[in-house]
């Protein structure tokens, strides 16, 4: 936050009439415990109150609200031999973000504290939760109609509303933001003027007006558009990262690369330089040598956009990440996914993020029917790779890309996946699995039709497929769920 910022959010903030449920005024009260109980009590307040910060404003008479200025210096305070700051965000659950501010508006020596709703549960410290009543901070527990009110905030408060940057000027916004970019991407002539484009980037949702030239910066804004993620606090660890490593394990890393432009107007290089990473197999047609990628990519372009897409952007200290072996590619992104991992094939997607996922769809960077993991599987099928597999850990899901591999090769669960996936590639375009289709699918040789059989009796037992219709040979198979 600039001087000149600083200045005017805390003349904004003197001009209320009273300390409100998320803003409190201090002279040099410094308890650390009272600071903790507070920073929670604003917190949840301010999610409460559907504001997009809660704020802690030291040198400033609570009384008056005149500038007095403070000798309070957060930095080089200390809870024993912790450092102050690190003290709060240890005892502060779930993790929040806040940022400290140091300046002399008008003068006078002032420390500001910007601090961020809680998201998805009331933030507690030291094991409590605390909330403001007027200007006074108490226990959540004590005001049950309180505490059931936020609980319900927390389900109609998408992330995408929320706020990245707070009461920029118009002329930031033109430099935080790609407008350039993020007109063309969305296929909209470009305005001849600076309030025409303001007032469009405000229509999209990426931006929203507030008094004076001043605007707040969306985090569907921020996340798609951002010139540079790193200068909005709470996204830079929103960056995809790729990883390349040597081997098959993560022992030795070659070469890792962070993104730094928002996800629309960085997305075809995030993928172009993922391709660029791959090994490339050579392949001879029509007398000619060429090289081709080990990946189709279709299939990255489909895993990287709904890892992007369909994160959890409550899951604060990871991001989306992509890890590149030897042998295979590994897509992880925060969160849990809303649909059964066996049915990403035929289940329309959910997502977490209607705003975001909507504004890439229209500029065509995902698909919008739910065809983009047919598409991964189909693509992945005719470069007869091993099957995909689809994972999730305690807060993440994981989608891998195994690289080729002889039928030999392949273990139990791997055929039984492929099995499987086949059958549900067949049946939404219409058609039924059959032990010929899926000796094409894995390369079997007509000859040993016997093991396609034992693989189909495996997925059967795995109570993955059925059959459908048919006897021996010609037997028709359709996923579990059809």
């Amino acid at each position: 936050m600039t001087p000149d910022e600083l200045q005017h959010l805390v003349d904004d903030l003197r001009a209320l009439t009273k300390e409100t449920e998320w803003v409190e005024f201090k002279l040099d009260n410094v308890d650390p415990q009272g600071i903790g109980e507070r920073l929670s009590a604003l917190s949840n307040s301010a999610a409460l109150n559907l504001k997009t910060r809660a704020f802690m404003l030291w040198g400033i008479d609570d009384a008056s609200h005149a500038l007095c200025g403070t000798t309070f210096r957060p930095r080089e305070a200390k809870v024993g031999n912790e450092e102050l700051e690190n003290w709060l965000l240890r005892m502060l659950r779930p993790r929040i973000d806040f940022s400290i501010h140091e300046g002399s508006p008008h003068g006078k020596r002032v420390v500001l504290f910007e601090i961020h709703p809680a998201a998805n549960q009331p933030i507690s410290f030291s094991g409590t939760e605390y909330i403001r009543v007027g200007s006074y901070t108490k226990k959540l527990k004590d005001f049950p109609e309180k505490e059931r009110a936020l609980w319900a905030r927390f389900a109609e408060s998408p992330f995408e509303s929320c706020v990245a940057a707070t009461s920029v000027s118009s002329d930031d916004v033109l430099e935080l933001i790609d407008y350039a970019a993020c007109f063309r991407l969305l296929n909209v002539p470009l305005p001849d003027n600076r309030k025409a484009i303001l007032e469009r980037l405000a229509s999209e949702k990426i931006i929203a007006p507030r008094v004076g030239d001043r605007f707040d910066i969306t985090n569907v804004g921020a996340v798609l558009f951002a010139a540079d993620l790193g200068r909005f606090d709470r996204l830079a660890r929103k960056a995809p990262r790729v990883v390349i490593y040597r081997g098959v394990d993560r022992t030795e890393t070659m070469k890792e690369q962070l993104g730094g432009r928002g996800y629309a107007i960085g997305f075809e290089g995030l993928v172009s330089y993922i391709n660029d990473q791959l090994p490339q197999n050579e392949q001879i047609d029509q007398a000619l040598r060429r090289e081709v990628h080990m990946y189709p990519e279709v299939a990255i372009r489909e895993l990287v956009a709904n890892a992007l897409i369909h994160q959890d952007f409550t899951i604060t200290g990871t991001g989306p990440m992509l890890e590149i072996f030897t042998d295979r590619m590994e897509i992880t992104n925060p969160g849990l996914p809303l649909v059964d991992t066996l049915r990403f094939i035929d289940e329309p997607p959910l997502s977490r993020n209607e705003v975001l996922a909507g504004l890439m769809r229209r500029m065509n960077m995902c698909e919008e029917r739910g065809s983009g993991i047919d598409k991964v599987i189909a693509a992945v099928e005719a470069f007869q790779l091993p099957a995909p597999d689809f994972r999730t850990t305690t807060q993440h899901t994981i989608a891998v890309l195994l690289g080729p591999r002889e039928f030999a090769a392949m273990d139990r669960q791997d055929r039984i996946r492929a099995c499987y996936q086949h059958a549900c590639l067949w049946y939404v375009s219409g058609k039924q699995m059959t032990n010929a289709s899926l000796r094409t699918r894995l390369k079997i040789e007509k000859k040993n039709y016997p093991l396609a059989s034992r693989i189909i009796r495996d997925a059967i037992d795995a109570d993955l497929i059925r059959q459908s219709g048919g006897v021996k040979k010609d037997a028709r198979y359709v996923p579990f769920w059809a």
